[in-house]
């Protein structure tokens, strides 16, 4: 393994890491600020991720294309930005970080640092919401790439998946690799582990929704087109 290919594993998990903190210790705070108004601590938590999503994809972006979600990787391999053996590697850096992510906001919140979640969220309305939600947002990404738009990635997905928790039943996780590591935190962001695997199910349909559109809308990549969120296959060969 190359130092660039290193480099891109590590980005992955830092981001990934990191964006799970922000989500889950979004929520360990947003419930400590507004105790019993479930509305406020959902707008709490969406706008801490919708930033914190910003400011990550901006980060890494240039290091490992900033996905973060494997639906995400798999996506970007199946339209033909980047080989399936990366794919492989990304998807456990990816599953890694989150959980390691999710055990740092229990940290940081003197929370049990492993406390499976009794959140129950498995019923057909937030199965559907995942669809939509991952769906939405393989389209957003792989779109503004299909167009020559891709530095407008950042503000995009972000605003997306910030709307998303607020328009989908199922607030958005649209992320397998974050909806395991949600599974660690028994706190207001958790999912239990027996409506993890019907979510991921679901984000996985989304994203091949979203792949389906993108290639409809999108029939051809442009000469100049670069990866979805960044351009850092220019340095892919890079020590």
């Amino acid at each position: 393994m190359t130092g660039a290919a290193r480099r891109r594993l590590v980005a992955e998990f830092l981001g990934s890491s990191l964006l799970t903190a922000v989500v889950v210790g979004s929520g360990i705070a947003a419930q400590s600020l507004s105790p019993g108004d479930v509305g406020l601590q959902l707008l709490e938590n969406a706008l801490a991720t919708a930033f914190g999503l910003f400011a990550l994809i901006v980060v890494f972006a240039h290091v490992s294309g900033a996905h973060f979600n494997p639906v995400v990787s798999a996506a970007d391999a199946a339209l033909g930005y980047r080989p399936w053996r990366e794919v492989l590697t990304y998807v456990p850096a990816q599953i890694l970080g989150c959980i390691a992510g999710a055990i740092l906001a229990n940290a940081m919140f003197d929370a049990p640092i492993v406390e499976w979640s009794s959140t129950e969220r498995l019923t057909g309305p937030h199965l559907l919401g995942e669809v939509v939600a991952t769906a939405g947002l393989i389209l957003v990404i792989f779109s503004l790439a299909r167009a020559g738009r891709a530095h407008l990635a950042a503000p995009a997905v972000a605003a997306y998946i910030g709307a998303a928790y607020l328009f989908t039943s199922s607030t958005s996780f649209a992320n397998p690799a974050i909806t395991i590591g949600r599974m660690f935190s028994d706190t207001f962001a958790g999912i239990a582990p027996s409506s993890a695997p019907g979510y991921i199910g679901a984000q996985v349909v989304g994203g091949v929704v979203g792949v389906l559109l993108v290639r409809y809308l999108h029939p051809k990549r442009l000469p100049h087109e670069l990866t979805p969120v960044t351009d850092a296959h220019v340095n892919r060969n890079a020590a």
